[in-house]
């Protein structure tokens, strides 16, 4: 398992593990020569999502069920976050570092979600699963709502990719992100819940 500490110290210098599989007993560490993130004023989503959140279509929680979450994420036919890895989220999450917010249908069953790391005013969105209509892109609009009311300035997405640059995403040389994230790392911001009714 990965401890607490090398996770964060690892965020703080622009670095994030990835496992080759769900089984993999170790993961590896990467950074990237291009990064990925959302500014949070430029965040978008389609009047769809919007009608979807305005109409109550799914209950929304944030921090209430961060290894559903996790393990909902890993559940594809291949994944990065291995068994490991969610251990080690789970644990940095109980110290109060890694959030999730968790979308559930009216039969308060889960149909969607997302994970990051909290570090400072920066947040390291980790990943996303929706297995509803439009599921994930809700989780993804009450992930930007938490960050903009907490006061967060930085919300990194690691890579940039094509579906990403739907909500905003864009990517920017390492140099340019280690100087947001060296900024965004002396401020501090709170993810909490934010009302959704």
């Amino acid at each position: 398992m990965i401890s607490p500490q090398e996770l964060l110290s690892a965020y703080a210098n622009g670095a994030f593990p990835m496992a080759d599989s769900r089984d993999d007993s170790e993961a590896k560490w990467y950074t990237s020569s291009r990064r990925g993130i959302i500014p949070l004023e430029q965040f978008r989503v389609s009047s769809n999502v919007k009608r979807i959140v305005r109409n109550h279509h799914y209950h929304v929680k944030f921090d209430y069920a961060f290894r559903d979450v996790m393990e909902g994420c890993a559940d594809r036919d291949s994944t990065w976050i291995s068994h490991d890895i969610v251990k080690s989220y789970c644990q940095l999450h109980r110290l109060g570092y890694a959030h999730s917010v968790s979308v559930y249908n009216k039969k308060w069953e889960l149909v969607g979600g997302q994970y990051g790391v909290s570090l400072g005013a920066a947040f390291f969105g980790e990943s996303v699963f929706g297995w509803a209509k439009e599921a994930s892109k809700v989780a993804l609009y009450w992930t930007h709502k938490a960050l903009k009311e907490g006061g967060f300035e930085l919300w990194d997405t690691q890579f940039w990719t094509e579906h990403l640059s739907q909500f905003g995403c864009v990517e920017i040389p390492a140099n340019e992100y280690e100087k947001r994230l060296d900024s965004a790392l002396k401020k501090e911001a709170v993810f909490e819940a934010v009302q959704v009714q």
